[in-house]
């Protein structure tokens, strides 16, 4: 693939990691320092700018301040990340990749966005739907407005109520969730066999 994607990427770092015991986001990760620095080098010869959302400014690689989108306000969900993201953002779409499915194939990626066009919001499906793996479109705002309004911050909720596509992909490994130690150590593996 010669010319990126049209599109802006975001990586989602604002998670609180509880499940890990330590922030994953800055985790050490095949030859980067941090997870987010492997995620954001990976991505970002293939998309035209790549941002990274997060709670609070964590990140020593970042050489331009303004590829970092701090979320509003004190609650950690993702809803939240996104609202802020769309303020960022206007009469476009988005993809968006948490920090901790680093395995996520560009293939995938083009095979997402390409399916985007008619919809609001595009993610990607292997054994579950991944809800966070997708093309979100600024169109979507006032439904992420509403949803804080009501204290709603299920993102499976913001994909019922808006026009969703769901990419069936083949590789489960691809989108393990590095959530505890062992999805880590596991992906840790599966990348070092596949440089090897």
């Amino acid at each position: 693939m010669n010319t990126p994607f049209e599109i802006p990427c975001v990586i989602l770092c604002g998670g609180k990691s509880s499940r890990m015991g330590e922030d994953k986001a800055l985790l050490p990760f095949d030859n980067s320092n941090t997870l987010t620095a492997y995620q954001y080098d990976r991505l970002k010869p293939y998309f035209t700018n790549v941002y990274i959302s997060s709670k609070i400014n964590k990140f020593d690689f970042l050489e331009n301040e303004n590829d970092l989108i701090l979320d509003e306000g004190e609650i950690y969900s993702p809803i939240v990340a996104l609202q802020t993201i769309m303020k960022r953002f206007e009469n476009q779409k988005i993809f968006i990749i948490t920090v901790d499915t680093p395995l996520v194939s560009v293939g995938s990626i083009s095979k997402i966005i390409d399916n985007s066009k008619e919809f609001d919001i595009t993610v990607a499906q292997t054994q579950r739907t991944h809800n966070l793996c997708g093309v979100f479109s600024t169109a979507i705002s006032k439904s992420i407005d509403k949803m804080l309004e009501e204290d709603i911050h299920k993102v499976g909720f913001l994909l019922k109520n808006n026009k969703t596509n769901i990419v069936e992909l083949p590789n489960n490994d691809e989108f393990i969730n590095l959530n505890n130690k062992e999805e880590y150590q596991k992906a840790i593996s599966i990348i070092t066999s596949t440089n090897n």
